[in-house]
């Protein structure tokens, strides 16, 4: 192998790596919002509950969340992809439909931050949607006992848990049952 390809290998690795390590981050964050989501539709925050392993496998707990984050980071890529072929193939029509406003050296500078703020909207709309889907998906399921160490049994519907935490439905109350510790467990008006 030649030292040309050798290098050139290493700076592709060392780009998926860093690629890889961003994305990943960026599934996490994602996932955080989209768990946040779910729980604040019930007047849970999460964050008070959950620890930095909760979060590192939040994107990968539903399928859902991925797809929705998927989906919320390609509809833009799709939407600029899109914008790109017209400018191309069409520039007399595309001038028309962006004002003239293409003719300026500021647009595509202008048209790169609105593409980012379109996947930032994109995310935070998927995410609430995500919430809505999850509440209504806990309360047409259905319930789940729970028993103590005293033999005490409660029934609910399973909203989630953390390492350390369950959350019930019950009624129309949410009771927190902390699993680690003497609490029997905390109730939310």
């Amino acid at each position: 192998m030649s030292k040309s390809t050798r290098n050139l290998m290493e700076v592709f690795f060392k780009d998926v790596q860093a690629l890889v390590t961003i994305s990943y981050l960026l599934m996490v964050g994602i996932g955080m919002l989209f768990n946040h989501q779910k729980y604040a539709e019930f007047g849970i925050n999460i964050f008070q509950y959950a620890d930095v392993f909760d979060f590192l496998i939040a994107p990968f707990e539903d399928y859902v969340i991925i797809l929705l984050a998927l989906g919320s980071t390609l509809i833009p890529f799709v939407l600029y992809r899109l914008d790109d072929y017209f400018k191309l193939k069409f520039p007399k029509f595309y001038s028309i439909i962006s004002f003239k406003l293409d003719q300026f050296a500021w647009f595509d500078r202008t048209r790169y931050v609105g593409f980012a703020v379109l996947v930032v909207f994109y995310v935070f709309l998927a995410a609430d949607r995500f919430g809505d889907l999850s509440k209504t998906r806990i309360n047409e399921s259905g319930n789940v006992q729970l028993r103590f160490a005293d033999n005490e049994i409660i029934t609910g519907r399973l909203i989630g848990k953390t390492q350390e935490t369950m959350f019930l439905l019950i009624e129309d109350k949410v009771k927190i049952v902390p699993l680690t510790s003497l609490v029997k467990d905390i109730e939310m008006p």
